[in-house]
């Protein structure tokens, strides 16, 4: 079924119960962005601070995400949307369990089917292995372009991972880097803005 009323979709991900994240979460994480964008950003799931204010990425990881689009001319606010995989929190932050993910996949594909991004970057090991391939290795393949469904998809390291692993960081970036290129290549409708 296609999203025509995203209010609809928000609403009924809301009363949710496929599975038992729904028995521990504040708040169910559906997505934030631009629906017209032509690049989707894909997450595990939400943790403590997504849970608690209902939006993906804003606690650390999320900061340091926002830095390194706004590097490269992106943003939640203008030309992206983000979502996870899972809409609930899994306690403690594990890892969310196959039928967990398995539940939700019916709203990340409404989501998908409705923004019907031109490229599509999973961050983190477990988005990728969802997304692309359940044998994608993030540290060796990320940065690449992968064409499957009609769509580019690329892993990218986490940005949790990064602020463990510092090091990692230059790494990360030139990920963004090849992004940014990429999208100047395919995405005709995609502008790039700059913090002033």
């Amino acid at each position: 079924m296609a999203v025509t009323d995203w209010k609809a979709l928000f609403a009924a991900c809301g009363e949710c119960r496929r599975c038992d994240l729904a028995n521990t979460r504040h708040n169910v994480v559906v997505g934030v962005g631009n629906p017209q964008a032509e690049i989707m950003f894909i997450g595990e799931g939400p943790g403590e601070n997504e849970d608690l204010k209902g939006e993906p990425f804003v606690g650390r990881a999320g900061k340091l995400l926002d830095q390194m689009l706004a590097a490269v001319g992106l943003s939640r606010q203008h030309n992206i949307y983000i979502a996870n995989i899972v809409k609930c929190r899994p306690p403690k932050n594990r890892d969310p369990l196959p039928e967990e993910q398995a539940a939700c996949t019916p709203w990340l594909m409404q989501q998908i089917e409705a923004i019907n991004p031109k490229i599509i970057v999973c961050l983190g090991r477990i988005a990728a292995c969802y997304m692309i391939d359940p044998d994608f290795k993030v540290m060796k393949q990320h940065g690449e372009f992968i064409e499957k469904d009609g769509r580019l998809m690329m892993g990218m390291l986490h940005p949790a991972a990064i602020l463990r692993n510092p090091n990692q960081r230059s790494v990360a970036f030139a990920d963004f880097v090849t992004l940014r290129d990429k999208i100047a290549e395919i995405c005709t409708h995609t502008e790039l803005v700059f913090p002033e």
